[in-house]
């Protein structure tokens, strides 16, 4: 099987991927806290891992792909105080929201998408073993990992645990042994209206142990891939490795592969700074597969700067591609096509260098436009699918009629009155009938289903 190799932030190298069971591939990648509506910058992991779970299959391992939805949360619980809806109601909307808006990309879904709430069983043992294990302690109805105890602690962060902040609410410094330590478990406290029985009282899971628990629950441990946002590397990914460790006496993961932020004028592009860019709405005003190219535009590892200028070349170069895809393939084989088709897949097994391979997606259609180039859309038909573009390759759009219309239309008015149960109806009879609907700044569509 070829070698696939990606910048391990543990060790600091470029590491050939080793399977634990071969043939076999595990990603875990941290999904997003569902307070509020999905931006371009959350969609970046989803699009990062989701490709890459694409790529290993391409290449013949059997992959499982998971991104989980953290659905509890001190920020959901302000977020529904604000709206005056229960947290879990909120969550629950977030949470259909965000798989709304992640489907429009096109790409498919996570083979499993944990909830953090749905995990609580598995996160109350593994706090159990730790407190066996003398890593935890329980303190006025909290649980805290014990930092001091664990000797690799700051090993992926690389840094002194001595200058750490973790960043905790204030009011816990009194029950904690060290400011170092971190929370497993929270008491319920006055205004949450979401709490589970545990051994230490009603409460809930810290935001660190969540992960650990899910991450564990679908993939085991000493999985392969383990990913997400470098923003997430201290506190959130040093704590899973300690508490995991801690519990388990093995690594969680094998490499700790991080994404780059997108950026808005040297500003991270998040919820809480305010400069949101909705992933709907990029969608709709530039189309899936403009947004998924301009997110794989950049290394994965470097920060990558979100502008309209950026949507706008993106959009531009995949009408490219689509506009030489309708044209009359030629048959046969030519050496230029095999060398951008082999330069697409060393690109990406080399540290998942996407920039490079959409280089040689581009090239091909450049030297094609140029002179005929035998095989050039066979070529693309296997390059275009690792990188999330075989939209690309769909014939022209079928117009619908008669019940599916009927349908669009019920569905159209039903969202406008806010009445979610009977539009998801008919969106389900639409599937039922092979159509799914597409929106966009002009209106929502019937696109047959792949």
């Amino acid at each position: 099987m070829r070698e696939v190799r990606i910048k391990d932030t543990l060790s600091g190298e470029v590491r050939a991927l080793e399977p634990r069971e071969q043939g076999k591939a595990g990603i875990y990648a941290c999904g997003p806290t569902v307070y509020g509506r999905i931006h371009v910058g959350n969609a970046r992991p989803y699009v990062v891992f989701l490709l890459l779970g694409r790529l290993l299959r391409h290449l013949g391992y059997e992959t499982t792909v998971v991104i989980n939805v953290t659905d509890v949360n001190d920020k959901i619980y302000d977020a529904a105080s604000e709206l005056g809806v229960p947290s879990a109601d909120h969550a629950a909307e977030m949470t259909r929201l965000y798989i709304e808006d992640t489907d429009l990309l096109g790409l498919g879904r996570p083979d499993s998408e944990p909830l953090a709430t749905e995990t609580v069983p598995e996160i109350v043992e593994m706090i159990e073993t730790l407190i066996e294990r003398e890593h935890a302690y329980e303190s006025g109805g909290d649980v805290y990992f014990r930092v001091r105890s664990f000797d690799g602690y700051g090993k992926l962060s690389n840094r002194d645990p001595d200058e750490m902040d973790q960043g905790e609410e204030a009011g816990t410094q009194s029950l904690k042994e060290s400011p170092l330590d971190f929370a497993l478990w929270k008491a319920q406290k006055p205004g949450e209206d979401t709490a589970w029985e545990s051994p230490w009282g009603d409460g809930r899971p810290g935001w660190h142990i969540e992960c650990s628990a899910m991450a564990e629950k679908v993939l085991g441990t000493d999985f392969e891939i383990h990913g997400g946002g470098i923003d997430l590397v201290f506190p959130h990914h040093e704590n899973e490795v300690a508490q995991s460790e801690g519990a388990r006496g093995l690594p969680l993961a094998r490499i700790w592969m991080h994404n780059g932020m997108i950026r808005i004028a040297d500003e991270k592009m998040s919820k809480s700074v305010g400069n949101i860019f909705g992933l709907r709405e990029a969608i709709e005003r530039y189309g899936a597969e403009a947004v998924v190219a301009f997110l794989i535009s950049g290394h994965y590892r470097q920060p990558l700067e979100f502008s309209a200028g950026a949507l706008e070349e993106a959009k531009a170069r995949v009408e490219r591609i689509r506009n030489f895809l309708r044209e009359p393939a030629v048959d046969g084989s030519d050496d230029y096509a095999e060398e951008r088709e082999e330069a697409c897949l060393t690109a990406l097994c080399d540290d998942f260098n996407t920039p490079r391979a959409l280089a040689a997606v581009f090239e091909l259609v450049a030297e094609a436009n140029r002179r005929e180039v035998p095989g050039a859309q066979a070529s693309l038909e296997r390059m275009l699918p690792v990188l999330g573009l075989d939209a690309l390759l769909a014939p022209p759009e079928e117009v619908a009629g008669g019940e599916a219309e009927d349908l669009l239309r019920e569905r159209d008015e039903a969202r406008a009155a806010k009445d979610f149960d009977r539009a998801d109806r008919a969106r389900q009879r639409l599937a039922e009938l092979g159509w799914e609907v597409r929106d966009s700044a002009d209106g929502s569509k019937l696109v047959r289903r792949g």
